[in-house]
Parts: structure tokens; sequence; C-alpha cells
């Protein structure tokens, strides 16, 4: 396994898009999935941040993602649209259609755009910011294939489906909260067994239904348990609803595996977007966000505790702290990266902060 190592933000920028582009993507569509990304990496998020350009890359090569595909929308109203992602890229379909929720609600108030026909799109936190950086509240949700089970289940019923927002607060960053429905993110599993980790045993359940807390038997013998029971599950159901049955995009066992299935077959994953401008709709809601995080920073925090903190704080503060410091690599991301340099025809070493591998 690789030592950690760090990367400067700009470097690590670079080499993504400079493997995009190997694998056929435009200059725009690289730079987008390389954004989307690297951000993620900046926030901390490693499990859906460059780990994944690896899997994107083998699609891109194979057809399963088409390099040249142009989302568009197929269906529209003046505060809703229906996208079809053409297998492009997710991180470029989901772009799109977040920039089309944005400008439907800055003309309706309100704006909802479902996207079918696209891809495993990494981090939805990034796409609820996208709208937060405007002014506007933003959600982000997609579906995907079963790996969660139900309360009581013994196989996957829903997928980890993640939910995410994001909302505007005055001089604060955003409000940020970008979750699985499962109670951990299936990449965190896949993380502790590459690691050679254990895991709390609730986080799976093995096919007796009972817990488990081998990592090595996810997926093959396991699924992820949905967070906190029946609350999890009654998300996965409103995500797989909006994001997938409104859409027309496929749902539950008719999704593809964007890691394990055949990578030259469209993976048909469904997305949904929503964005609400608050200038039309509330008094400075902006402001009035900021002061109501205010008073969660002012509130007694318990002992051992050095100070109370809103979602998505920390992320903001390791992407300002990315900036100026670059980001180390955890060795399973830098072992998918020396991957991802190989798909792509280039030499990782040239692109690390020290120009050393």
């Amino acid at each position: 396994m690789d030592a950690p190592a760090t990367i400067s933000l700009p470097q690590l920028r670079a080499f993504c898009r400079d493997a995009f582009e190997r694998a056929g993507l435009s200059g725009p569509d690289a730079e987008t999935g390389t954004e989307v990304l690297c951000t993620t990496d900046a926030w901390g998020v490693f499990t859906h941040g460059t780990k994944a350009l690896r899997g994107y890359l083998r699609r891109l090569q194979a057809g399963g993602l088409r390099a040249r595909g142009r989302p568009g929308i197929v269906a529209e109203g003046p505060a809703w649209a229906v996208a079809d992602g053409d297998s492009a890229l997710g991180m470029v379909t989901s772009v799109f259609a977040m920039t089309t929720a944005i400008g439907k609600a800055r003309q309706a108030g309100v704006g909802y755009v479902g996207v079918r026909n696209s891809s495993h799109f990494g981090a939805a936190g990034y796409y609820a910011a996208l709208a937060a950086r405007a002014g506007l509240i933003g959600l982000a949700m997609a579906n995907d294939i079963p790996s969660v089970a139900a309360p009581g289940s013994r196989t996957a019923v829903t997928g980890s489906n993640p939910l995410a927002y994001a909302v505007p607060a005055a001089r604060h960053q955003p409000l940020m909260l970008d979750m699985s429905i499962a109670t951990v993110a299936g990449g965190k599993v896949y993380a502790a067994r590459e690691r050679g980790e254990p895991i709390p045993a609730t986080w799976l359940v093995g096919e007796d239904g009972l817990p488990t807390d081998d990592p090595a038997s996810y997926p093959e013998h396991s699924v992820l348990t949905p967070a906190a029971a029946h609350k999890g599950f009654g998300l996965a159901l409103l995500i797989e609803s909006l994001a997938g049955c409104l859409s027309g995009a496929a749902t539950t066992w008719q999704i593809r595996s964007w890691l394990a299935d055949d990578p030259e077959l469209p993976t048909g994953h469904g997305a949904a977007f929503l964005a609400l401008d608050c200038a039309a709709i509330g008094d400075d809601l902006p402001g009035r966000v900021g002061r109501l995080i205010d008073e969660v920073h002012a509130a007694p925090a318990a002992p051992g505790t050095e100070r109370l903190l809103v979602p998505g704080e920390i992320e903001w503060e390791r992407f300002a702290a990315a900036g100026e410091h670059g980001i180390r690599l955890p060795s399973d991301v830098l072992a998918s990266l020396r991957e991802s340099a190989g798909i792509a025809g280039l030499d990782l070493a040239g692109y690390l902060s020290d120009g050393s591998e």
C-alpha cells in the first residue's frame, strides 16, 4: 500500500483534467468532472473524490459512459424540467441539471430538474453548494442499484441514495449536509476493506439478516443498513420517487452498478435537483440563517467538546486549508490514482508536490 502523499489542489486538478481528456472528454467536460472530484477531496470526503476517477475512466474507455454524450432537456414547464443525460459523465449532467434548476428558480421562485440516463455523480453536496453559492437553497439526490436493507430484510431493497442540501448563510459558508440514507456510504466499507480495517457491527447485515463487522463480506455476502432504521428507509423511497420514478429513470434493480457491471453498458441512474430562490420567497434568508448559525455556535458545549459545528462547517474549513497547504491523500486514494494514471497513460509522480513518488 502506498504511503500518504501531499499534492496541491492545482496539481491534483491538472492530473484529473489530463486523465479525463485522455479518456476522450472535451476540455469543458473534463474541467467539470475535475472540479467536482477535486472539491470533494478538498472537503476531506475521499470516498467520493478522485478515488473514483479510475472507475469513470474505465467506463469512458469501454463506452458505458459516452465521452461526447450531451445532456439535454426532453420536457419542461416554467418551474420544472426533465433532462436526459445521454449517458454522459454524471458530473457533467448533474451540473447541467442544477444550473437549469437555478435558472428555473430565478424565473418561478422554485425549480425542479429530474434526470434520467445518467450515471454515478460523485458527491451530492457539490451540486447543492452550486445553488447556495448563487444565493439559492439547493437540494440534490440520486438513486442507485440496491445495496441497503429495509428494516427486517435479509437482502438489499434500496440504493444508498445520497441526499444533500445547502443553504446560503450571509458571512458564513453555506450550511451543507451530504448524506447517504445508509448508516454509512458503501465507499467507506470498500475503503476499510482495502485497508484491512475492522468496521462497526452496525454498518452491515449478512445473508442471515444479522449484523456483521466483516468489511470483506461486502457486497457479495452482506448489505448496508439504513440510517436510523425506518427513517433512512423512508428517505430512500422519497429519493427514489423524485430521482427515479418522477424523472423516468431506471429504478432499483433496473439500474446497473457503475463499478461492478459491464463497463460497455450505460447504468441508467436517475437524479433530482431542486433550487429555491431565497430572495423571491423570504426576507433576507441568508442573514437569518447566519444568525441561526451564530446561535448554534453560542450554545453551551458539553465537557470534552471544543466547539459546536453546523453541517458543512468542517468541510469548508478543510477546503480553505487544502487551497493553502495542499491535500494529504490517504494511501488508498493514492493507490487508486496510480491505477488511474496507468489507465490514462500518465506519470503520477510528475504531479506530486515534491516531484517524487
